[in-house]
Order: C-alpha cells, then sequence, then structure tokens
C-alpha cells in the first residue's frame, strides 16, 4: 500500500515548496503594512494576487509592483463586496482599523465601522469565494487575526471584539472546509511596524508625554519578550507557509505570532 505522507523536502526542493504557480490569491488591506507584504510575498510565490484596498494610489502601486490587479473597495459598503473576484484559491482577509477610547466614550459608529470592515466584510468574501474553492477541492483561508484576538487591552473595543469574532469565523470556515480541502487559519502578530501602529505610536507619545521609542519599549512591548516591532515580510512569510505543501493537515488554529506576549 503507498503511503500518502507527502515526502520531506530538503535543499533546493525545499526552497520551491511554496510553489503558487496557477494560483489566484486576493488580499484586502495590500495597499500598505501587511496586506502589501502578503501581496509581494504571494506574487514572487507565482499566484496572481488581486490587490484590494479603498486608497486607489496604493492599491495601484502595489498591483503595477507585482503584476497583480487592483480593486478600489471600500469594505464597509457590503454592496461593493459583491463585486469582487469569486474565483480564488487563497484569501487573505488583512483590512483593519483602529480608534483608541475608553469603553464609555467609544464611538458607536466607529465601533460598527470596524464590525463591518474586519468581521462582516471576510463573511461576506468567505460566502462568495468558499463555492469556487470547494469546486476546485482546494483553497487556504488566511485571517490577519491579531493578539488582540487572543487577548485584551484597554480602551480597544472595537479592535479586541473585532478580532475575537474574526477568530471564530476563522474556525467555522475550518470546520466546514475541511471536508472540501479547504483550511482556514488566523495568524495573529503582535505589534507589527505598520502605518496603523506607527499612528499609535505617535498618539501614545502624546498622550503620555514621551517620545516615541519609549513608547515602543515601555508601552507597546510592555507584555512582549521579544522588545521589537514585527516586520511586515514576517508575517508574510508564516501566511505563505499557510499556503505550501506541508500545511494541509493545519487548520482552525491562530498562530501567534506575537513575540512571546500570550506565554507569560
Amino acid at each position: 500500500m503507498t503511503s500518502a505522507i507527502p515526502p520531506v523536502l530538503h535543499g533546493p526542493a525545499a526552497a520551491s515548496a511554496a510553489d503558487l504557480a496557477g494560483r489566484t490569491a486576493l488580499v484586502t488591506g495590500a495597499g500598505s503594512g501587511i496586506g502589501r507584504a502578503c501581496a509581494t510575498a504571494l506574487a514572487a510565490a507565482g499566484a496572481h494576487v488581486h490587490v484590494v484596498d479603498v486608497d486607489a494610489a496604493a492599491a495601484g502601486s502595489v498591483a503595477e509592483a507585482i503584476g497583480g490587479r487592483a480593486h478600489v473597495v471600500d469594505l464597509a459598503r457590503s454592496a461593493r463586496v459583491g463585486e469582487l473576484p469569486a474565483d480564488v484559491d487563497i484569501l487573505v482577509n488583512n483590512a483593519g482599523l483602529q480608534h483608541v477610547a475608553p469603553l464609555a466614550e467609544f464611538p458607536p459608529d466607529r465601533f460598527e465601522l470596524m464590525q463591518r470592515v474586519m468581521v462582516h466584510a471576510p463573511f461576506l468574501l468567505l460566502r462568495r469565494i468558499l463555492p469556487h474553492m470547494y469546486a476546485r477541492g482546494w483553497g487556504r483561508v488566511i485571517n490577519i487575526s491579531s493578539v488582540h484576538g487572543l487577548r485584551a487591552s484597554a480602551f480597544k473595543a472595537g479592535y479586541v471584539t473585532a478580532k475575537h469574532a474574526l477568530e471564530g469565523l476563522s474556525k467555522v470556515t475550518a470546520v466546514e472546509g475541511a471536508p472540501h480541502g479547504v483550511t482556514s487559519n488566523c495568524v495573529s502578530p503582535g505589534y507589527v511596524r505598520t502605518p496603523l501602529v506607527e499612528g499609535q505610536i505617535e498618539a501614545q507619545a502624546a498622550a503620555h508625554g514621551i517620545d516615541a521609542d519609549r513608547v515602543v519599549s515601555e508601552v507597546l512591548l510592555g507584555r512582549s519578550a521579544v522588545k521589537r516591532l514585527i516586520e511586515p515580510e514576517e508575517v508574510a512569510a508564516v501566511v505563505l507557509w499557510l499556503c505550501g505543501p506541508h500545511t494541509g493537515y493545519l487548520t482552525g488554529a491562530s498562530i501567534p505570532l506575537d513575540g512571546g506576549w500570550t506565554a507569560a
């Protein structure tokens, strides 16, 4: 009887393990930060990438650089989500936004907006794309969650709620997708060097009356064992790995790329 276990690759063969030629990917929030790094990594591995962003210039710039296709879409507008391609093999739900305020002062409209972009839009994309993945018998859903999908911080009610919901949506997708060759996982980083985090650093520096370096070391990284920001390319490397041939049994998981934050 022939074993169904794939061989372990070494040397040059291992380097080409994430060969995505013939695959199509869609990355939301791909105009900058983590999304841009993911789009770049997937394209470098051979995938045709749909670059989705609300910023037309950013989406166009990334698409041109990687040979992908730009889609200028505000994911908070549900009808626009239906205009995006459905014939997608790899879905990276990355788009997000942040707002920091005490719970009793958190603007309800901002809270609702965050849920639309980070929960409702991924849900709508899954409804649209999963039938194609099921028909092909292969698919990879990768949700860029956060350490805040696993832990809470004060003053981030909208973000923590959305990321916890995204983790739950990912698990349901994993359970339903397994019989069809579709995996669904979360990548849950700590603070990544992105425009969103840089904005938080500036705001915290002003609020606490300290310089940016102290904000990073004392505020952002206070619970992290590794005292540096994560680079977007490090997150993209995990996303690419999840699309490789040896991760088909890994599903319904949340990979904490958090420098040891959740270990303590």
